[in-house]
């Protein structure tokens, strides 16, 4: 559309590229919190696809024909450990090396170097080993969970290899640290009684026999939930997810987001959130959506006019979105719904608000940016919205039947499944990604692939919980942490967000939301608040951490592709998503927060949605410095001051939130009255000024 009849300033023409033709899986591979696998060739390739089309007709299977869960899960394990072994190398990855040598070395030399990414004499020993420890059970099964409280010589020796086992793929998968943390455990249930008792969290101690008993030979450690979760739930959502990805789906939902806005200047950020979310749809991780979706906007953020660390901040806060919203959220977001024994469908309607209300707060930060920025509209080359929607909107069908499914009482496994049949069944109305054979078992494959990682991770976290189950540390820290906050709920729930955050640093959210509920959760129950308000308050920091300084790798990923500072993109990021790391204080420090979770009448919940996004608001006012022209310093405090208050969601207080957000928005408009500023004039001259400022930022 012209400049004439928009009044829009003059937009630029941009062609859509695909992600996946972009290189886009590679990256992902690169900046994800799991390592890149290996680029394996031959019988290695052959093999591991063969497991892997194994491993999820399994978990297909299982859904169809249940089979009793601790075989279901040991057996599940152990082609999922002996997959690792072969996938992932143990010292680093040559992925990046290769990539460089295709570029410089002939084709003979690209084979050798795939050749020798294949895995070695070691790695099939431990994937053999791996069957075998694991398979010990199966073979002995009755007998062997009868003499859990007392285990054998045999049963000792395997218990302990398995253990060994998972802590090495879970080293190989997500890095050395999570291992680390599991021994840690490990040896604090065995040398308890040395633990002095002023400690507080001292215990008798107990023997390889017990611990091995614990973690190896019931459903509290190895095989507990965590595990359930990854080989019933994760498994066949990254399925769904795979038949989604290869049947076109990710590139529509793109498409469909470039074309669903108006071309004007604060499009390309609004267009890029709402891919963002679509996306997060296929991928359920932060880290890929991010990479993903930055190989496609980058470039029409650029030409918009956004400075690189700006455009890397909206790029990751948009992807890490992923696994905050429905439908299909993230690990941890099944393992609540087991840890509460409730609906996944219940945990997605908890979701429900806190995600308008994160994406809420990116916008209007991107709003405030389009102003500060002098950002102008791109026009994408896509097909007309009309046309997506009617020729290709079958690509929502699944996505709205998988709820549909579930608010008619079935299991979340047998509605993905379906889904997954209507996703794969769709795909033959376009020839291009129409699911032939290949397709389907490269989907399958990919499925399986998907869930490694997480499996080896819920594995080890088993262990923690059976620690924490056996020890009672839970019971112990959180009384520890009241302690500390003297019994106030704030400082409670501020020591708490510390701790978790600084646990997500080093863990991933999986891992690091396993570990705060058993340990964290349980000081907000003895203080009042209800399990799954705690559980949903522990969940959010556990995400929000993948976006806090200084290991945020979605933003990290999100620079690698714009070139812009990696810091610094960071703290953009974190400043997109701040109002979001304030919600979740709502929630447990006022009864009325649980409407946020949708528990309560629909006249609460629709005043509480309302004054919080009121708070969103204003703390996007904050740190936007933006209102109806350039917010100063004095109207900024105001607002932080009114959105604090405004959370706080006790009527008297809210009450005086919003005289305060009055008063600051009332000394906004006399500042600009006076001062006589408002947004820059459009034309040229503002988008030149808009580049100047894009490069003042730049500079900062």
């Amino acid at each position: 559309m012209s400049d004439e009849r928009t009044g829009e300033r003059a937009s630029e023409r941009v062609r859509l590229e695909d992600p996946l033709a972009a290189g886009a899986d590679h990256l992902a591979e690169e900046f994800e919190a799991e390592k890149p696998g290996r680029a394996l060739s031959g019988f290695p390739k052959l093999l591991l696809s063969v497991a892997g089309v194994a491993l999820s007709c399994y978990a297909l299977f299982w859904v169809l024909n249940p089979v009793p869960a601790q075989i279901y899960r040991t057996s599940f394990l152990a082609i999922a450990l002996a997959m690792t072994f072969i996938l992932y190398e143990a010292w680093g990855s040559s992925r990046e090396t290769e990539r460089g040598d295709d570029r410089e070395a002939d084709q003979e030399s690209a084979r050798e170097e795939r050749r020798s990414d294949n895995p070695g004499v070691t790695d099939y020993l431990f994937a053999a080993l791996s069957i075998i420890s694991l398979g010990y059970t199966l073979v002995v099964f009755d007998e062997f969970v009868r003499r859990a409280a007392r285990p054998d010589a045999l049963d000792i020796v395997f218990g302990v290899i398995t253990i060994l086992l998972v802590l090495e793929a879970t080293r190989r998968t997500v890095g050395w640290i999570l291992p680390a943390i599991c021994v840690a455990f490990l040896a604090y249930a065995y040398l308890g009684a040395l633990i002095p008792g002023w400690t507080q969290v001292g215990h008798r101690g107990y023997g390889p026999d017990r611990l091995v008993g614990q973690t190896y030979m019931g459903l509290e450690g190895l095989f507990g939930v965590p595990l359930d979760v990854a080989a019933t739930y994760i498994i066949l959502f990254t399925i769904y997810g795979a038949v989604l990805e290869y049947s076109g789906a990710g590139k529509y939902f793109i498409d469909v987001s470039f074309a669903a806005f108006g071309r004007s200047r604060t499009s390309p950020g609004r267009t890029t959130t709402l891919a963002g979310f679509l996306l997060g749809t296929v991928s359920g991780s932060g880290t890929a959506t991010t990479v993903t979706l930055a190989s496609v906007a980058w470039p029409i953020l650029q030409r918009a006019g956004y400075p690189r660390e700006a455009g890397g901040g909206i790029l990751a806060a948009a992807g890490i979105g992923a696994i905050l919203s429905p439908p299909t959220l993230g690990a941890a977001a099944f393992i609540i719904a087991e840890f509460l024994g409730v609906s996944y469908l219940q945990v997605l309607l908890y979701a429900l608000i806190p995600s308008v209300l994160y994406y809420l707060g990116i916008i209007l930060a991107i709003e405030a940016d389009a102003r500060r920025f002098r950002t102008r509209g791109v026009e994408v080359e896509t097909p007309p919205l009309g046309y997506l929607l009617w020729r290709y909107g079958y690509h929502f069908s699944s996505l709205f039947l998988i709820v549909i499914i579930m608010a008619m009482g079935y299991t979340p496994f047998l509605a993905v499944i379906i889904a997954t049949g209507v996703a794969f069944l769709l795909s033959f109305l376009d020839r291009e990604h129409r699911m032939g054979p290949r397709r389907i078992w490269a989907a399958l494959v990919a499925g399986a692939m998907g869930v490694l990682p997480v499996a080896a991770t819920c594995a080890a976290a088993g262990i923690i919980v059976a620690v924490v189950t056996l020890t009672g540390l839970g019971l112990k820290l959180s009384s520890l942490i009241i302690a500390l906050a003297g019994g106030g709920l704030l400082l409670t729930a501020l020591y708490s967000a510390v701790a978790i955050l600084i646990l997500g640093l080093a863990v991933p959210v999986t891992a690091s939301f396993i570990i705060a509920a058993v340990i964290i959760a349980p000081a907000f129950t003895e203080l009042g608040v209800p399990t799954f308000v705690a559980y949903m308050f522990v969940f959010y920091y556990a995400v929000l951490s993948e976006v806090s300084p200084p290991t945020a790798l979605a933003a990290v990923a999100a620079a690698a592709i714009t070139g812009g500072n990696a810091f610094k993109t960071m703290m953009l990021t974190w400043k997109y998503t701040l109002p979001a790391f304030l919600v979740p204080f709502a929630l447990v420090l006022s009864p009325n927060g649980q409407a946020l979770l949708l528990e309560g009448s629909a006249l609460q919940i629709g005043l509480t949605f309302l004054v919080s996004a009121l708070a969103v608001g204003a703390l996007a006012v904050t740190t936007g410095a933006w209102l109806f022209g350039p917010a100063r310093l004095p109207e900024r405090v105001l607002c932080a001051v009114a959105g604090l208050l405004l959370l706080y969601l006790e009527p008297f207080w809210v009450g005086v939130g919003v005289a305060v957000l009055v008063t600051g928005i009332v000394v906004h408009l006399v500042g600009v009255r006076i001062s006589g500023t408002s947004e820059a004039p459009e034309g040229a001259a503002g988008v030149e000024a808009g580049r100047s400022a894009g490069e003042t930022e730049q500079a900062d």
